[in-house]
């Protein structure tokens, strides 16, 4: 089996973990590449085997690698999916940060997961993604134009609500006066969009949820729509400029520009443990259903 492996920091209290997850990933026969700036952080630290190949972009992968291990939070697994891309390439995430929501592999388990995981005893999770375009073209944004958790609009040098004028399939839906929209695929809907009262959806529901941000309007809630529908946004406001963030890359936009959002061509597969599930996750992470009478 060929793997890669990518992070993007290398914290004393994470040090211990990172250290049992690459001990147990010599045990096996995998054949290991490392990021090469995650490398160069690694090496500063005794007792790590840093002689394996390296790649340094997207270009460098390719679909002789069966798994793609990220090292960090959610952010951490966000961002590898700029290296997978449509590869295909099953993403399995170590969580060395705080909830760790989208993680396969828990710090109590690290040996276990591994062992399961490279012999190919895990399952599949299909996650759909979102593009955009804009028009005009943002160079900000480039050839990054999708995400797996949400794109979201936000306010920019002002503390003046922003005007989004929104559209599904070219019927005018709404004008959102609000601090800005989140359009959120089923697997962010547990991140930003939840915390903006948004409703959680099962990551195979294929839906899109649009979620306003400290709205003004008192009749405006989430919405859910088919993820085949196209959404267009114009966004105005006392500022000639505002926000855009693409899961965690961000760019700032013209008011003049106009965006279109839909699903993208291509899926993020998510490596799981076969004993996990969605709403075990949700149990367990969000604390669904807790209550001193159950």
């Amino acid at each position: 089996m060929k793997v890669g492996i990518f992070g993007q920091f290398y914290h004393e209290h994470s040090e211990q973990h990172i250290q049992l997850f690459l001990d147990a990933l010599k045990k096996t026969d995998a054949e290991v590449a490392v990021e090469k700036n995650f490398l160069e952080l690694i090496k500063h630290h005794d007792g790590i085997d840093t002689n394996v190949a390296t790649f340094s972009s997207f270009t460098e992968l390719d679909s002789s690698y069966d798994l793609f291990f990220s090292i960090g939070g959610d952010g951490t697994l966000l961002k590898a999916v700029t290296f997978v891309r449509d590869l295909g390439i099953p993403i399995a995430g170590l969580n060395t940060g705080r909830l760790g929501f989208l993680a396969t592999i828990q710090k109590e388990k690290i040996e276990h997961s591994i062992t399961e995981l490279v012999a190919g005893n895990f399952n599949i999770s299909e996650r759909t993604l979102l593009s955009i375009k804009t028009t005009p073209s943002c160079e900000e944004i480039g050839e990054l134009n999708f995400a797996l958790n949400e794109i979201a609009i936000n306010r920019k040098n002002t503390t003046s609500m922003i005007k989004v004028e929104t559209f599904v399939d070219s019927e005018h839906l709404i004008s959102y006066w609000s601090d800005g929209l989140i359009v959120s695929t089923p697997t962010g809907s547990t991140g930003y969009s939840l915390s903006c009262g948004g409703p959680i959806m099962s990551p195979g529901s294929e839906t899109i949820v649009l979620t306003p941000i400290a709205p003004h309007n008192l009749n405006a809630r989430p919405f859910v729509i088919p993820d085949d529908s196209e959404i267009t946004l114009k966004v105005s406001g006392r500022e000639e400029s505002y926000l855009i963030s693409l899961d965690s890359r961000i760019a700032t936009l013209n008011d003049e520009t106009e965006i279109r959002i839909r699903k993208a061509p291509f899926r993020i597969k998510l490596a799981q443990m076969k004993e996990d599930s969605f709403i075990e996750t949700l149990r367990e992470k969000l604390l669904w259903g807790e209550d001193k009478r159950n």
